[in-house]
This record gives C-alpha cells, sequence and structure tokens, in this order.
C-alpha cells in the first residue's frame, strides 16, 4: 500500500533528481562566463557561444520543472522561499531570461556593439546566476529569516509565511557559508564547461587552451567544493524529532552521512568521479580519455548532489530551516501537499522518463558531429 509518507519521500528523490541535473546543466552559465577570457578571438568566441548555447534550452527546462515540481508536491516551501526572499529568485530568473536573450538575438542586429553587449550579458549570467542558486542552495544548510502562522493553515487568512526583515534574501550573502557554496557553484560551473566543451569542439588548438585553463579552474573549484564540505558537515544541522520538534543538532548532516549508506555510497563514488574527470582532462595523453572526461564528471555531480539533497530531507532533517523561529522550519511532513495531489501528481511523473528519452535523443542528435571551424563558417544554423 502507498503510504502518504511513502509520496512524500519519493517526490523528494524526484527533486533531488531534477535539483542535481540542474547543477549539472550549470556548465551553459559557465561556459558564458568564459567568453571573453578563453575566447581571444572571433573564432573562438564563436566556439564557446555555439558550443553551450545549443543546450541552454535544457537548462532553461530543468529549471522550469524543478520549480513546478516542488510547487506541486512542498508547497508551503514554494510559497515561504519565493513569497519571502523573492528578491533572490527575481534575480535567478532575470539571469536565465537575459541569457536565453542574449543567446537569441546577439546576431539579429549586425552591429558589433551589440554583439559585445548581449555577450558581457552572458557573462554576467555566468558568474552571477550559479553564485545566487548556490547560495540560495546553501539556506537550506544555514536557515533563513521566515516565519511560519501554523494557525492559519487551512483558513481563509491568506498569509501564511512571513519574512523577518526587509531584504527578503538578499541576507543571505552576509553568511560567508553562503559565499563559499555559491562560489563553489560558480567554479563547478566553468569546470563542468571545459570539460564539455573539450567534448564537443574538435580543435586541436582551442582544445589546447582549454585543458590548460583547466589546470586552473579544476583545483580552484577542489578548494572551494573541500571548503563548502567543511562547512557543511562540520557545522550545527536542524534535526526534527518524532513530535515534529526541531533542535539544533551538533554535526546533523555529517550524522544524516554516516546513517544513510545510500547517500554515503553516492558522495563518495561522486567525488572519485569527479576527481577522475579533471584528473584525465588535465593529465591524460589519450585523446579519447580526455575527450569524454566530461561524463564522469558529470556522473559524479549528479551523484553528490543528490547526496546533499538526501542528508537534508531525510533522517529526520528539516530541509528548510528558520534562523529566527525554529519551530517554523520546514519537513517532508510538514509542508508537503495532500495525499490526494501527492498520489495524482506521482501519477504524472510517470512521464518524466518519456521527457528524459526525449532530451537525451535530442541531446545526442545535437552533439552527434562535433564542432569544427568548417562548420562555423559555413552554418548559418549558428550563434
Amino acid at each position: 500500500m502507498i503510504t502518504y509518507e511513502f509520496l512524500q519521500n519519493y517526490w523528494w528523490v524526484l527533486i533531488s533528481i531534477l535539483g542535481s541535473a540542474l547543477v549539472f546543466l550549470l556548465f551553459v552559465n559557465g561556459g558564458g562566463a568564459q567568453i571573453f577570457c578563453l575566447g581571444k578571438n572571433e573564432e573562438e568566441r564563436a566556439f564557446i557561444i555555439n558550443s553551450c548555447g545549443r543546450k541552454w534550452e535544457f537548462t532553461f527546462t530543468t529549471l522550469v520543472v524543478f520549480g513546478g515540481a516542488f510547487f506541486a508536491s512542498f508547497p508551503l516551501f514554494y510559497s515561504t522561499s519565493f513569497g519571502g526572499a523573492y528578491w533572490v529568485w527575481m534575480l535567478i530568473l532575470l539571469m536565465f531570461v537575459l541569457q536565453a536573450v542574449s543567446y537569441e538575438f546577439q546576431h539579429r542586429i549586425e552591429n558589433k556593439k551589440w554583439i559585445n553587449l548581449f555577450r558581457i550579458f552572458l557573462v554576467i549570467n555566468g558568474w552571477l546566476a550559479p553564485f545566487l542558486i548556490g547560495a540560495a542552495v546553501s539556506t537550506f544548510f544555514t536557515g533563513s529569516d521566515f516565519h511560519v502562522n501554523k494557525d492559519a493553515m487551512g483558513s481563509l487568512n491568506p498569509i501564511i509565511s512571513t519574512w523577518g526583515n526587509g531584504w527578503h534574501g538578499l541576507e543571505a550573502l552576509a553568511n560567508w557559508r553562503n559565499w563559499a557554496f555559491g562560489l563553489m557553484l560558480v567554479g563547478l560551473s566553468q569546470t563542468c564547461s571545459l570539460l564539455y566543451m573539450i567534448n564537443n569542439i574538435d580543435d586541436a588548438s582551442f582544445n589546447a587552451k582549454t585543458r590548460k585553463r583547466l589546470i586552473i579552474t579544476g583545483p580552484v573549484f577542489i578548494v572551494l567544493f573541500l571548503i563548502t564540505a567543511a562547512s557543511i558537515f562540520l557545522s550545527n544541522g536542524y534535526a526534527v524529532d518524532t513530535n515534529g520538534v526541531v533542535t539544533m543538532e551538533a554535526f546533523k548532516y555529517l550524522h544524516n552521512l554516516l546513517q544513510m549508506p545510500v547517500a554515503l555510497i553516492m558522495i563518495l563514488v561522486g567525488v572519485i568521479l569527479v576527481l577522475c574527470g579533471i584528473g584525465t582532462a588535465i593529465f591524460s595523453n589519450k585523446e579519447k580519455c580526455w575527450k569524454n572526461s566530461i561524463w564522469p564528471f558529470g556522473i559524479g555531480t549528479v551523484l553528490v548532489v543528490m547526496s546533499l539533497f538526501f542528508i537534508i530531507g531525510f533522517n529526520g532533517t528539516s530541509f528548510y530551516p528558520s534562523s529566527s523561529d525554529l519551530q517554523s522550519s520546514l519537513t517532508l511532513a510538514n509542508s508537503c501537499s495532500s495525499p490526494f495531489t501527492l498520489k495524482t501528481m506521482a501519477i504524472v511523473s510517470l512521464l518524466i522518463p518519456f521527457v528524459l528519452a526525449y532530451m537525451i535523443i535530442a541531446w545526442r542528435a545535437i552533439d552527434k558531429k562535433s564542432i569544427t571551424r568548417e562548420e562555423l563558417n559555413e552554418s548559418e544554423n549558428k550563434y
């Protein structure tokens, strides 16, 4: 029999999968951030724009599906976070709209100043979008300043959640741990973009430059990841007992990791794959190996992010804690939709494998042939 608790866990697993896929797809943003620093001439900039730009729809679609899944399954989180920390979410949305417009319109006006302006927008998006998403996700560990009026739930009172300050999400930037997480995600997106371009572009000189840049970007990302991991696993966490009472627990997220073998195995395998992807791209002399280094890195990224979602949602943990009112913290049990909604949406979610299959087929069709200088000079179907 399908229980209410099973449905809550089922939807959190789906959200974890979508969230981890979104983090991997941020390589599109990471590529945009490097248009001018990696691309020293027009041909090299065209390589970057056409390699990463052909995937921006995948990132945007995954972001929308991720938000929709959260809205359908955990509406109280959606209303609390999106309704309270709206400056952060509006900035993130603005960055993705800016990305779409910049890719699609940069050559609609054959004026170099306009083209460069759109590319500057892509650079801004490439730095700010991953950073803001990272800072927002980091609040799942550090907490946010909100209060939930549980007496208003189920009543005619339209106000259930209130934000505790006038910064509406921007106060997260006052916490160094959120900065570390945001910068780590920037480093991840740029490292992933370099690996993807190595795989996607067939040009010896450009690949050599990309691998050389990876020697700097890869280690920087690893250092930021270690700092972020230490800040998570050595900090206090928000524990929830069987009665729903929230308390602070020392090393809560480390305890979750050790008490959940699946999460522990995922993060260990994921870290090994990420390191293998970076190491292979930098040190391997076999073209087939460094060309395909994106795949161990990408799979490892997905596993690590899913593991982090598991340790904030499962094992008696508040996935969206309130730093100002512990008992307002949101858990899978107190923020989810009704059993009917979760069950109905679970049936709809059975279509997700078909959507993923379509995305894989479309991805393979786009990447069937590597990008070359000849293609960019001859093809009209380019950014």
